[in-house]
């Protein structure tokens, strides 16, 4: 009988599934030290990671590790070298949470074009009838939106700023021009000159050392004054510190950050006291329908895995 290791509480209807099967047992790890994770780790067949780090030093402690199911795309907790070595599989949640991360941008964008929590707190305030003195917002309508990187994210995305009548266009070096025009975008291959036209700007890359401080003063001051950029895919991308000097020289018009290189993100973070920043705490994907679907797919991902049938677009090519 094979073990898992829950490490961090997944929805209940994945522990539903998990328990439907008699082939394997289980322990949930709240405890989340490494020296608890390094000793819960050393007996498990299998592990199931949400968002805490899953560094070398407990991966070398598994004695019949052979498959980590991340709970989500991302992957950069996980110490992949070490996974190489002992031939330990990862494998992430695919298609569980593209909707609600796309939908989590769009609510970021429009809270920001419309200065959500200014005009909020007039009403809340009694300021009513001062609604003339307000900074005017913004449309999104017929606005030029950057989509970086297109993946599922990026296209569910896409579909939703057509919506809106948006003139979307679409930078991934991997993804080919007809199919992002058949899905309604345009492909660019200058992310530097493309994005100083933009109106709008949602990163959806993998943190890498390419991609890491990507989005930097220097970019940030090329870009029109009505820009909204919006990062809700890895800290690190943006330069938060070069974030906030653009913000408050009035470079760009706002931003929306739900990651941070840093979680939780320091006190002393400017970003944290940026009144032109809308912030969330790495949760675009936690609506209770995306949080049901990856939990349900984290385990099936496993029991697929030992069944000789999980799908190669589920694995991490390590």
């Amino acid at each position: 009988m094979k073990k898992i290791l829950i490490v961090q509480p997944i929805h209940e209807k994945g522990m539903e599934l998990l328990k439907s099967n008699n082939n394997y047992t289980y322990e949930v790890v709240e405890d989340l030290s490494l020296e608890n994770v390094k000793q819960k780790i050393i007996d498990a067949d299998a592990v199931s990671l949400r968002t805490s780090i899953l560094p070398a030093e407990a991966i070398e402690n598994a004695k019949e590790l052979k498959i980590i199911s991340r709970h989500g795309v991302g992957y950069d907790n996980i110490d992949l070298d070490s996974c190489k070595k002992k031939n330990i599989d990862v494998a992430i949640t695919a298609t569980a949470n593209a909707v609600a991360v796309a939908e989590h941008v769009l609510f970021m964008l429009l809270s920001i074009s419309k200065r959500k929590g200014m005009y909020d707190q007039s009403v809340k305030s009694g300021k009513f009838t001062e609604r003339n003195k307000l900074p005017k917002t913004i449309e999104i309508w017929n606005k030029n939106i950057l989509i970086a990187g297109f993946g599922r994210i990026g296209k569910a995305l896409i579909k939703r700023c057509l919506g809106f009548e948006m003139n979307v266009f679409v930078y991934d070096p991997f993804v080919d021009a007809e199919t992002i025009s058949k899905m309604g975008g345009k492909k660019v291959e200058d992310l530097s000159e493309t994005i100083k036209d933009m109106d709008a700007v949602s990163l959806h890359i993998p943190l890498t050392d390419q991609t890491k401080n990507i989005i930097n003063y220097e970019l940030l001051k090329t870009m029109k004054k009505n820009c909204i950029i919006i990062n809700a895919a890895r800290g690190g991308i943006i330069n938060e510190k070069d974030l906030d000097r653009a913000l408050k020289e009035n470079l760009i018009f706002g931003a929306g950050i739900d990651v941070f290189e840093v979680e939780p993100p320091e006190g002393d973070n400017p970003l944290l006291k940026n009144e032109k920043v809308f912030l969330s705490p790495h949760a675009a994907a936690f609506t209770e329908e995306c949080m049901t679907r990856m939990a349900i797919e984290t385990i099936q991902n496993i029991f697929d895995f030992f069944d000789g049938k999980l799908e190669d677009s589920k694995k991490v090519k390590l």
